[in-house]
């Protein structure tokens, strides 16, 4: 008998030579939702793998990221095979999991919507015949390139590997793909599936090589999380910020610009709320704000390292026979901002904010909305301080996303990023310092974080916040990145309380991220409501008759004079016409006024969720909403009344 210890330090018992998969099932982790992977000693493995003593053993389910990826990684491998039982000839590339779901992409292949009842059928065929997956490992190069000889996209994946490493593939029934793994013990699990939708795709994203066939699909251990999720997937069709965006006309998309979002009046109220209640928390949180020129030499952006690795995707220029670029990102600028004269410890922390306005090349079939586009603004930040400052000062970012998240309703979760394996710059102890102050930081917030470990960047370890909206979609907005590579790149230095030099830590950190993406999410989020303090159309007035427009003029000029936008609807139309038409264009708060009003100086309230408040003083109307306005507040005033 050997000894095993589970999770939260229990120790099992287990006959000698008994595999991962031999110990769930004399746990009793069989249901399709248990079980789905698991950790031996921190390392994910597949369930044939054989226990030795000591071994420390954490089985993953279907609530488990790490779950999910190694559920939706299995049930691709159930799609590919279904689609070459349909389609032998198509040549399946690649199909990885993603945030909700899995795709495949496929060459040779051409499928419409009315396919999609076929594969299905032929994804539950292949569950019920429950194959057991098996692992094998191909010695190396060579033996794969054989293995995969009718498959030159495989083939070339392979080219890539290092020369005399293993490489391993997976095959469940007739089908054998090319994958690290691990997956699941047995296809059984999927007891729901759904394919969603099928899209063209260029192969390894490169839109000078061929056009694929992408399809999208989902599985579930259950209907009911199938049914859930269709329901949320209707419900955001419902929000779509580009059907809103158009319908509410907040912003338009032009072929003249690819990607380069117009704000229109409507929309640049919210923009203009957005970056008051920025500029409003900043301040308080002890930022200065800068400017920094859109476009740059040349000589900056390789000193920077963008002209190195990142020129494809940056728009350029040649101005009196010399090199400039427009901006992808802020730092640069930054770097210089910083370095227009010496500071001193006695400045520190530091901290520059910038609204910055960049340009990314994306590929024309990336573009989405506001989501993906070519053009936008960054709410960044650069922090500059001493090594003891670290700790707390991240805390305080953290906090202040907190504070701005909660006043749009977003919760969120954290995530944190490590040293890569390779290539970093930046010593052990350089490192070892600053994940260290990135975790002790999210400890003392009490909040659940995810540790994802070697996913940080070259120059240093990073938090993102991902932010879950009304329905449940998580976002990944906010970013706070340490960075070693530009302070030394730009050779920072501060004076410190000796007199010498040094090198001051930077972070920097976004927390809208992208405005017009940020923009995009809260349309979905509120699904075209917004809340007073940011709605573009506030109040609109509804004369009942031609005779009751001018007081609707006199109660409209005094909303405005306290900063109100409002409007007077003075159609001809009924009034139940004017309420519907006020009600589709997602108005707070509609007053109708008519002779009774006119007589007795006073207004009716119907709110934009149907309901009539009734008669009441315009004082009283005036107290209440600006309390609202004031407050920030995501519900009606008069929400409790009545």
């Amino acid at each position: 008998m050997i000894h095993i210890k589970l999770k939260k330090g229990i120790v099992h018992e287990i006959e000698a030579g008994s595999s991962a998969l031999d110990l769930a099932c004399k746990l009793g982790l069989i249901a399709p939702h248990q079980a789905i992977g698991v950790k031996i000693n921190d390392e994910l493995v597949d369930f044939a793998f054989p226990l030795k003593e000591g071994d420390v053993v954490h089985f993953l389910d279907f609530d488990d990221e790490e779950g999910k990826y190694i559920y939706w990684h299995s049930s691709a491998h159930i799609l590919a095979q279904a689609v070459l039982r349909l389609w032998p000839d198509a040549k399946p590339t690649i199909g990885p999991p993603i945030e909700q779901g899995f795709y495949y992409d496929f060459a040779d292949l051409h499928i419409s919507d009315e396919d999609f009842e076929a594969i299905e059928k032929e994804m539950q065929t292949i569950i019920k015949e429950n194959y057991k997956t098996q692992r094998k490992v191909l010695r190396n190069k060579k033996e794969a390139l054989v293995a995969f000889e009718n498959n030159k996209y495989k083939r070339e994946l392979i080219e890539g590997f290092e020369e005399d490493a293993p490489i391993t593939a997976y095959q469940q029934g007739e089908f054998v793909d090319l994958c690290r793994g691990p997956h699941m013990p047995n296809l059984g699990k999927v007891k729901a599936l759904k394919v969603l939708k099928t899209s063209g795709a260029y192969w390894r994203g490169d839109a000078t090589r061929e056009m694929l066939t992408r399809i999208y699909a989902i599985t579930f251990p259950d209907r009911q999380r199938l049914k859930s999720f269709l329901v949320c997937l209707e419900e955001a069709k419902k929000r779509d910020h580009r059907l809103i965006g158009q319908k509410l006309d907040f912003f338009s998309l032009k072929e003249e610009g690819p990607g380069m979002p117009f704000i229109h009046p409507k929309g640049m109220i919210i923009w203009n709320a957005l970056l008051d209640y920025w500029r409003e928390c900043h301040d308080k949180a002890g930022y200065v704000e800068i400017k920094t020129p859109v476009m740059l030499s040349k000589e900056l952006w390789i000193r920077s390292g963008h002209w190195q690795n990142y020129r494809q995707n940056m728009y350029t220029s040649e101005i009196e026979e010399r090199a400039f670029a427009i901006k992808p990102m802020n730092c640069p600028g930054g770097m210089l901002y910083y370095k227009t004269k010496m500071h001193s410890y006695r400045e520190f922390p530091l901290r520059v904010a910038e609204i910055g306005h960049v340009h990314r090349h994306e590929a024309s079939g990336a573009l989405s909305g506001l989501f993906r586009v070519r053009s936008f603004h960054q709410d960044d930040a650069h922090i500059y301080f001493t090594p003891e400052q670290m700790e707390d000062e991240i805390l305080r970012v953290i906090n202040l996303a907190d504070e701005i998240y909660a006043t749009f309703g977003l919760n969120y979760h954290l995530e944190l990023s490590t040293r890569p394996e390779k290539e970093t710059i930046g010593t052990d102890e350089e490192w070892e310092r600053a994940t260290t102050a990135l975790k002790r930081a999210l400890d003392r917030t009490e909040r659940p974080y995810i540790i994802n470990e070697g996913d940080g960047a070259f120059y240093g370890p990073k938090i993102d916040l991902h932010i879950k909206d009304a329905i449940g979609r998580s976002w990944q907005c906010g970013t706070i990145q340490l960075d070693m590579a530009l302070p030394i790149a730009f050779d920072l230095e501060y004076v410190t309380v000796d007199g010498s030099r040094s090198r001051p830590i930077m972070i920097h950190r976004a927390l809208y991220g992208s405005i017009e993406r940020f923009f995009g999410v809260l349309i979905e989020h509120f699904a075209g409501k917004f809340p007073l303090w940011m709605s573009p159309r506030q109040v609109r007035l509804l004369p009942v008759a031609d005779r009751h427009v001018e007081y609707a003029k006199k109660v409209s000029e005094h909303l405005e004079t306290l900063k109100f936008h409002v409007e007077i609807d003075d159609s001809h139309e009924s009034v139940s016409k004017k309420v519907r038409n006020a009600q589709l264009e997602q108005v707070n708060y509609m007053l109708t006024v008519g002779d009774r009003e006119l007589e007795k100086q006073t207004i009716t309230l119907r709110t934009r969720d149907n309901v009539v408040r009734g008669e009441m003083e315009v004082a009283a109307f005036i107290i209440k909403i600006e309390k609202e306005r004031r407050e920030r507040s995501l519900t009606s005033s008069f929400s409790k009344d009545g």
